[in-house]
Protein backbone atom coordinates (compact mmCIF):
# COMPACT_ATOMS: atom_id res chain seq x y z
CA UNK A 1 0.00 0.00 0.00
CA UNK A 2 1.27 3.76 -0.64
CA UNK A 3 1.21 5.92 1.77
CA UNK A 4 0.44 9.43 0.81
CA UNK A 5 1.05 12.63 3.09
CA UNK A 6 -2.30 14.64 2.97
CA UNK A 7 -3.36 17.89 4.98
CA UNK A 8 -7.00 18.29 5.75
CA UNK A 9 -8.51 21.92 6.19
CA UNK A 10 -11.96 20.82 5.75
CA UNK A 11 -14.39 20.27 8.58
CA UNK A 12 -15.11 16.67 6.47
CA UNK A 13 -13.39 13.30 6.49
CA UNK A 14 -10.52 11.89 4.17
CA UNK A 15 -10.76 10.62 1.41
CA UNK A 16 -12.82 7.44 1.18
CA UNK A 17 -13.01 3.85 -0.68
CA UNK A 18 -16.38 3.41 -0.72
CA UNK A 19 -15.82 -0.39 -1.39
CA UNK A 20 -12.94 -2.61 -0.32
CA UNK A 21 -12.29 -3.02 -4.10
CA UNK A 22 -13.04 0.58 -5.53
CA UNK A 23 -10.28 2.20 -6.67
CA UNK A 24 -11.28 5.92 -6.82
CA UNK A 25 -11.02 7.65 -3.22
CA UNK A 26 -14.79 10.06 -2.60
CA UNK A 27 -14.10 13.46 -2.49
CA UNK A 28 -15.91 16.21 -0.39
CA UNK A 29 -16.98 19.21 -1.18
CA UNK A 30 -15.74 21.81 1.52
CA UNK A 31 -17.74 25.54 0.74
CA UNK A 32 -19.73 26.91 3.35
CA UNK A 33 -23.29 27.51 1.83
CA UNK A 34 -25.14 25.76 -0.99
CA UNK A 35 -24.03 26.15 -4.10
CA UNK A 36 -26.39 26.05 -7.41
CA UNK A 37 -25.53 25.47 -10.76
CA UNK A 38 -28.05 26.72 -13.37
CA UNK A 39 -27.77 24.70 -16.96
CA UNK A 40 -24.20 24.57 -18.40
CA UNK A 41 -22.90 26.54 -15.27
CA UNK A 42 -19.42 25.94 -13.68
CA UNK A 43 -18.20 26.41 -10.58
CA UNK A 44 -14.75 25.61 -8.72
CA UNK A 45 -14.96 23.66 -5.49
CA UNK A 46 -12.88 24.25 -2.39
CA UNK A 47 -11.46 21.13 -0.90
CA UNK A 48 -9.39 22.02 2.08
CA UNK A 49 -7.11 18.96 0.85
CA UNK A 50 -3.55 19.22 0.20
CA UNK A 51 -1.75 15.96 -0.85
CA UNK A 52 1.89 15.27 -1.08
CA UNK A 53 2.83 12.44 -3.81
CA UNK A 54 5.74 10.58 -4.13
CA UNK A 55 7.79 10.79 -7.00
CA UNK A 56 6.11 8.78 -9.96
CA UNK A 57 2.63 9.45 -8.91
CA UNK A 58 -0.17 11.74 -10.33
CA UNK A 59 -3.25 12.04 -8.49
CA UNK A 60 -6.37 11.69 -11.21
CA UNK A 61 -9.69 13.38 -10.38
CA UNK A 62 -12.65 12.10 -12.23
CA UNK A 63 -16.30 12.29 -12.02
CA UNK A 64 -18.69 10.27 -10.02
CA UNK A 65 -20.74 7.82 -12.00
CA UNK A 66 -23.88 8.59 -9.80
CA UNK A 67 -23.82 12.63 -10.29
CA UNK A 68 -23.48 11.79 -13.61
CA UNK A 69 -26.47 9.66 -14.26
CA UNK A 70 -28.65 10.85 -11.58
CA UNK A 71 -28.27 14.80 -11.52
CA UNK A 72 -25.78 15.92 -14.73
CA UNK A 73 -22.92 17.23 -12.94
CA UNK A 74 -19.47 16.13 -14.04
CA UNK A 75 -15.73 17.30 -13.44
CA UNK A 76 -15.29 19.37 -16.51
CA UNK A 77 -11.51 19.11 -16.85
CA UNK A 78 -11.51 15.70 -16.54
CA UNK A 79 -9.61 13.45 -15.76
CA UNK A 80 -8.02 16.88 -14.01
CA UNK A 81 -4.02 15.99 -13.03
CA UNK A 82 -2.58 16.76 -9.83
CA UNK A 83 1.25 16.17 -10.23
CA UNK A 84 3.94 15.09 -7.27
CA UNK A 85 5.07 18.39 -6.98
CA UNK A 86 1.47 20.31 -6.75
CA UNK A 87 1.50 21.43 -2.90
CA UNK A 88 -1.76 23.81 -3.17
CA UNK A 89 -5.50 22.48 -2.55
CA UNK A 90 -7.03 20.07 -4.46
CA UNK A 91 -10.11 22.27 -6.31
CA UNK A 92 -12.66 20.38 -8.30
CA UNK A 93 -14.27 21.95 -11.05
CA UNK A 94 -17.75 20.56 -11.45
CA UNK A 95 -20.20 21.49 -14.42
CA UNK A 96 -24.11 20.92 -14.91
CA UNK A 97 -25.12 19.56 -18.32
CA UNK A 98 -28.55 18.61 -17.43
CA UNK A 99 -31.49 21.18 -18.21
CA UNK A 100 -32.33 21.55 -14.06
CA UNK A 101 -30.43 23.89 -11.91
CA UNK A 102 -28.82 21.45 -9.40
CA UNK A 103 -27.73 22.24 -5.90
CA UNK A 104 -24.60 21.01 -4.35
CA UNK A 105 -24.06 20.76 -0.38
CA UNK A 106 -21.25 21.39 1.54
CA UNK A 107 -19.60 18.07 2.58
CA UNK A 108 -21.18 16.52 -0.58
CA UNK A 109 -19.41 13.53 -2.32
CA UNK A 110 -18.60 15.25 -5.45
CA UNK A 111 -15.57 13.92 -7.26
CA UNK A 112 -12.82 10.60 -6.92
CA UNK A 113 -9.57 11.08 -7.16
CA UNK A 114 -7.29 7.75 -8.43
CA UNK A 115 -3.31 7.55 -7.40
CA UNK A 116 -1.96 5.84 -10.16
CA UNK A 117 2.23 5.24 -11.12
CA UNK A 118 3.18 6.91 -14.33
CA UNK A 119 6.35 6.38 -16.46
CA UNK A 120 8.25 9.66 -17.63
CA UNK A 121 9.53 8.70 -21.30
CA UNK A 122 12.43 10.77 -23.31
CA UNK A 123 11.54 11.41 -27.07
CA UNK A 124 13.68 9.64 -30.12
CA UNK A 125 12.61 11.89 -32.99
CA UNK A 126 12.76 9.93 -36.34
CA UNK A 127 11.58 10.32 -39.78
CA UNK A 128 9.23 6.91 -39.75
CA UNK A 129 7.12 4.76 -37.87
CA UNK A 130 6.74 1.34 -37.69
CA UNK A 131 3.94 0.13 -39.92
CA UNK A 132 0.83 -1.71 -38.50
CA UNK A 133 -2.23 -3.30 -39.54
CA UNK A 134 -4.94 0.15 -38.31
CA UNK A 135 -1.88 2.49 -39.95
CA UNK A 136 -3.71 5.86 -39.54
CA UNK A 137 -6.87 5.16 -39.04
CA UNK A 138 -8.43 7.61 -36.58
CA UNK A 139 -11.77 8.39 -35.45
CA UNK A 140 -14.46 5.45 -36.27
CA UNK A 141 -11.95 3.68 -38.11
CA UNK A 142 -12.96 0.05 -36.35
CA UNK A 143 -16.12 0.20 -36.90
CA UNK A 144 -18.73 0.18 -34.32
CA UNK A 145 -19.42 -3.76 -33.91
Amino acid sequence: MLTVRIINQSPYPLPEYQTSLSAGLDIRAAHTMPVTLRPLERYLFPTGLYIELPAGYEAQIRPRSGLAWKRGLTVLNSPGTIDADYRGEIKIVLINLSSEEVVVEPGERIAQMVIGQFIPIAWQEVQTLSQTQRGTGGYGSTGTH
